[in-house]
């Protein structure tokens, strides 16, 4: 038994390897064919190093039985995250190859809806995959929304921040950590701050207008965040808690009947 944990963990430490190795492979890629600079290139492997310790020691504590297909799938993403990150830290230098970025980041978006499917089929659904579905998600978001800064203005990278806003808040005000009933408008939402954020980076509109979809992915995350804050607020006496609690449940069993 002791040689099945130790091959698994050895296995499970494989997989995190082979995706620091492609993430080193594509910033060589990016170096070689857009020429990065050092900016890139330090940002790039700092994120790849930490992609890779978190992950590592996620995996050590859950001590899952396998990786898995949904978490192949997040940890591709992250590596195309990375390329991202690394293409708008040289931004501060010089110009990223837009078209490159805008191709990276619609991949990383795509996939944002295959690794969900991909759990669900494969019944590989865990609370490390979603968390790090959600990570990698959050990141992104900040990544464009710092890239988008540069031309509509540094209100812009409230987008990017909200999220970690609301996790800092959370470590002084419990009542934040509690659970909420799934939701399609909240889901909704955070997908469309990638669409909209591309689409604002990407050039093909007008200052105006690039300003103007900035400000709708704006206040759609103010609208949900704030909605939840509101929910959770309601929630958090003893009574108030039981109360969500069943509701979160009644949601849950709802979703459960309709997917099946």
């Amino acid at each position: 038994m002791a040689l099945n944990n130790t091959y698994d963990a050895r296995l499970l430490q494989q997989e995190t390897a082979v995706g620091a190795g492609v993430q080193l492979l594509l910033l060589t890629v990016l170096g070689t064919a857009i020429g990065m600079g050092p900016a890139g290139w330090l940002t790039g492997l700092a994120f790849g190093l930490a992609t890779w310790a978190v992950l590592a020691r996620a995996l050590h504590r859950s001590r899952p039985r396998s990786f898995g297909a949904a978490n192949r799938v997040t940890l591709g993403r992250a590596t195309l995250v990375g390329g991202v990150t690394a293409l708008v830290a040289d931004s501060f230098q010089s110009p990223p190859p837009v078209t490159v970025l805008v191709a990276l980041t619609a991949v990383a978006l795509i996939l944002d809806a295959v690794d969900g499917k991909v759990a669900r089929r494969t019944g590989s659904s865990t609370a490390l995959g979603a968390r790090f579905d959600m990570e990698v998600d959050a990141f992104l978001i900040l990544v464009l929304s710092v890239y988008v800064a540069a031309s509509v203005g540094s209100w812009a990278l409230v987008i990017g921040f909200m999220r970690y806003a609301f996790v800092a808040a959370a470590r002084f005000l419990p009542w934040l950590n509690n659970a909420l009933p799934p939701s399609t408008a909240r889901k909704t939402v955070a997908a469309l701050q990638g669409v909209l954020l591309l689409v604002a980076g990407s050039g093909i509109l007008p200052h105006a207008a690039t300003s103007g979809v900035v400000g709708l992915a704006l206040v759609l995350l103010t609208w949900s965040f704030g909605r939840d804050v509101a929910w959770l607020w309601a929630a958090r006496g003893p009574m108030g808690q039981e109360v969500a609690r069943g509701e979160v449940e009644c949601v849950r069993e709802t979703a459960a009947v309709g997917a099946s």
